[in-house]
């Protein structure tokens, strides 16, 4: 294995000058610094992560939270391209990983004490329960964090901008000449108030008045669930001639009611979705979605945590918004070209 000693000469410096260039001390000259720092890294060199924690008080190991009431784990497409994105990010800062959970092998703990038996430096909350007490516990700790669609004060949250995602999509689907829309929403979390307050005010803005019926709640993540809520907006009398998906995974449970149905899609109804997973793309017709830049919203999850952890008498609280765009798939019909025809 290689060592300080063995940096030390071959670059021709003493093993004091190599031990202040890998810290990252500054009261060494750049050049030199950065000469160091090459040399290790073609020699393969790895610090002792136990000593490197004695002299930093830290363990270089981030806790991550994700609970979702679909059980979903990482197969969830959403949350597995940021917390792949996040792990990413944080790996080539130097830290680990490890996903918390209210078990240490057999006995029970809460998220904090997970959390503080493990001794990680810092928590990124990606999905859960944020009215749950043990994660409010976690969330009034010391322990830096971030969480991803939620605000909790004093830390910083990382949003993707789902008022102006949702915004897009409504004007989008407008500009093809629907006026009768449907919506499928989720669980009533903060993501889901913003999405559907924004679809009712850009409809408002619009000129369109939505009647409640139009407006039906469902699962994230759930296609059963999709398929259900799909099923009652075709019964009603006038039914919408697009539907607004929860979410893209979701939407396979209501397109296939829709086909069983007979009916053609876009020919015979429109349909958007959420998110911009693989998957809406894969299909046919390409769902028409609003994409969600999950690479951005992990690394800058890191980022920031990351800062918090090594810099905190510097690092203030934020809310970053991150935006997405529309991805123009087959499945809205051009209402105005039909009419014109």
């Amino acid at each position: 294995m290689v060592s300080m000693k063995d940096i030390a000469l071959r670059c021709n410096v003493s093993v004091a000058t190599v031990s202040k260039a890998l810290s990252g001390r500054k009261d060494i000259g750049e050049d030199t610094r950065q000469r160091i720092c090459k040399m290790a890294d073609e020699m393969g060199y790895l610090s002792n992560a136990a000593a490197r924690a004695l002299k930093t008080n830290r363990t270089y190991n981030i806790g991550v939270l994700f609970v979702d009431e679909q059980l979903s784990g990482l197969t969830h497409d959403y949350f597995s391209a940021i917390l792949q994105s996040f792990k990413v990010e944080a790996e080539k800062r130097g830290y680990s990983i490890t996903f918390i959970n209210r078990y240490v092998g057999t006995r029970k703990t809460t998220y904090l004490q997970h959390c503080q038996y493990r001794g990680l430096d810092g928590v990124l909350i990606a999905s859960a329960d944020f009215g749950d007490p043990e994660v409010l516990e976690l969330a009034e700790s010391q322990i830096p964090l971030v969480t991803i669609d939620h605000i909790y004060n004093n830390h910083t949250a990382i949003m993707s901008n789902n008022v102006a995602g949702m915004s897009e999509l409504v004007r989008y689907v407008y500009e093809k000449g629907h006026r009768r829309l449907g919506m499928i929403h989720g669980e009533m979390t903060n993501v889901t108030k913003n999405r559907v307050t924004s679809f009712h005010r850009t409809c408002k803005e619009l000129g369109m008045d939505v009647s409640d019926e139009y407006i039906v709640s469902s699962r994230y993540h759930d296609p059963i669930a999709c398929a259900e809520a799909t099923e009652k907006l075709l019964q009603l009398q006038e039914p919408p001639t697009c539907i607004f998906f929860s979410d893209d995974f979701s939407g396979m449970g209501g397109l296939d009611v829709i086909r069983k149905k007979g009916l053609r899609i876009p020919e015979d109804i429109s349909v958007v979705g959420y998110d911009g997973i693989y998957l809406s793309q894969a299909i046919t017709p390409h769902l028409t979605t609003c994409w969600q830049d999950t690479t951005t919203l992990g690394a800058l999850s890191a980022e920031h945590l990351i800062r918090a952890i090594e810099e905190p008498k510097t690092t203030v609280p934020e809310q970053i918004m991150v935006s997405g765009r529309i991805l123009e798939g087959d499945s809205v019909m051009d209402l105005n070209a039909v009419e014109n025809n």
